[in-house]
């Protein structure tokens, strides 16, 4: 027997509702959103195209680094962040799932209204 998960395994043993919760803030959102080009970069370049101070940005960043969305890495004396897409893969399945429920419950329901 394997003692490898796969992704949908893995994913199912994650919580997703932290996930899902850290992404439940449209500031967050959008960090996330410029993070996600792949390329690294500071609170202060992550503040200066919105009127959001370091400090806030630095809140904001450490909600989505306390679900592994994304992850610092030093730069001499500053942090730079980057965008971590495996917690993604996470909710993706999580939310899989609950299509892949609705769609066996209305085929049951359209089986039932067809009888």
């Amino acid at each position: 027997m394997s003692t490898l998960m796969s992704t949908a395994e893995a994913a199912r043993a994650i919580d997703p509702a932290p996930i899902f919760a850290a992404l439940g803030d449209r500031t967050r959102l959008s960090l996330l959103m410029r993070l996600s080009d792949g390329r690294t970069r500071s609170i202060t370049m992550l503040a200066g195209d919105t009127d959001l101070t370091r400090q806030a940005v630095t809140k904001h960043l450490r909600v989505l680094q306390d679900v592994g969305l994304v992850e610092s890495v030093r730069h001499g004396r500053e942090s730079r962040f980057t965008c971590r897409p495996e917690p993604l893969d996470v909710a993706r399945a999580y939310l899989d799932g609950v299509a892949a429920q609705w769609d066996d419950a209305l085929l049951r329901l359209k089986a039932f209204v067809e009888e």
